[in-house]
């Protein structure tokens, strides 16, 4: 279990704050695109339940026999706030796919957090929505010659929550 909660803290801390909610069309787009292809043979598939990263969130640092590491405290304090994770990937026509998400989900309504693009057309977005320093989606689009990627993260997440375990994986790397 503490490899589990040690995995999450990484990939939390390597998207640098950013995280996720449902709420309104854009959500809804990003369900409906989701749901067109979680059977999709062509398609890998993550969905990790808000229902696990509920009891991610009542686990008790105690039982988890965490009591001297603040690292896996600070995950499991991030981990009450999110609501779930959607990841769907495919090699087969990437571009193709690529576009058919940025027409279906309104990326206006987001605000870019990072754009990477290079020459040979490799393509990938990290886009969010915060309000009061807290963001409450995280979607991510990556186009590459050989790969679509598409990701929702769920949640509401406090960017001091974010900052906290950013700075606690940094002190246990400096050590």
């Amino acid at each position: 279990m503490k490899k589990i909660t040690l995995l999450l803290g990484l990939f939390l801390a390597s998207l640098s704050s950013t995280m996720a909610q449902t709420g309104n069309s854009s959500a809804s787009a990003i369900d409906k695109y989701f749901a067109n292809y979680v059977e999709d043979k062509r398609f890998s598939v993550v969905y990790i339940s808000p229902k696990l990263f509920q009891m991610l969130g009542r686990m008790d640092s105690k039982i988890l026999d965490m009591d001297d590491d603040s690292e896996a405290k600070a995950v499991l304090d991030l981990a009450k706030d999110l609501q779930g994770l959607r990841i769907l990937s495919t090699d087969d026509t990437p571009d193709a796919f690529y576009k058919e998400a940025k027409a279906k989900i309104n990326t206006k309504e987001y605000e870019v957090l990072m754009t990477v693009r290079d020459k040979d057309g490799d393509n990938v977005e990290f886009l969010i929505k915060e309000t009061n320093n807290v963001i409450q989606e995280l979607l991510l689009l990556s186009k590459g010659d050989d790969e679509f990627t598409l990701m929702s993260f769920v949640g509401n997440l406090d960017l001091n929550k974010i900052s906290r375990l950013a700075k606690e994986i940094e002190k246990k790397n400096d050590d």
